[in-house]
């Protein structure tokens, strides 16, 4: 950042009184500019025992495999934002359940959140954002082609959850 976006003078980093980090300040208008981590909100839509997953047709990691998640939005809650998400990328309803995995994505200044979440039905089809969306077996999962660490760090401990009979929450840090 260079440019304060409320009076476009330029900007200083330096650690304001009573903070212990460098900001961006801006001494025209006394503006704090805090650059926080942006929140990813993804879920994994599931039918009966299959998986939809989407496959990438967008940078970062071009033609890789996903799960549908995205960046939120200003106004939403994280629930309603993998659920937006799954329904930009793939056009599926989904009911979105419990929160399986938070991935801190330390060097992308991110913290990816993805849930558990029903299909509501087989309408299903191809976004904006996808090459193709296709249900599968988790015995199917492309491994080599998954896009991000964060997905396939969800959709392992799904798979060990489901194993398991249980839904747990589960920490990781990239």
């Amino acid at each position: 950042m260079k440019f304060c976006p409320d009076c476009a003078h330029p900007l200083i980093l330096d650690i304001p009184q009573g903070d212990h980090l460098p900001r961006h300040v801006c001494r025209a208008c006394g503006t704090i500019h805090y650059q926080n981590p942006r929140i990813i909100a993804g879920c994994i839509p599931v039918w009966e025992d299959k998986i939809l997953i989407c496959r990438r047709a967008i940078e970062p990691r071009h033609g890789y495999w996903t799960l549908p998640a995205g960046f939120m939005e200003n106004g939403e809650a994280v629930e309603g934002g993998a659920a937006r998400e799954a329904q930009e990328e793939a056009l599926a309803d989904v009911t979105i359940g419990s929160l399986i995995t938070v991935v801190n994505v330390i060097k992308s200044h991110q913290v990816h959140m993805l849930f558990r979440a029903r299909l509501n039905n087989l309408n299903f089809g191809v976004g904006a954002e996808s090459l193709e969306v296709k249900l599968i077996h988790p015995s199917e999962i492309p491994w080599n082609d998954i896009a991000f660490e964060s997905i396939r760090f969800t959709l392992e401990r799904y798979i060990e959850d489901q194993a398991q009979g249980i839904e747990r929450l589960h920490f990781h840090t990239i």
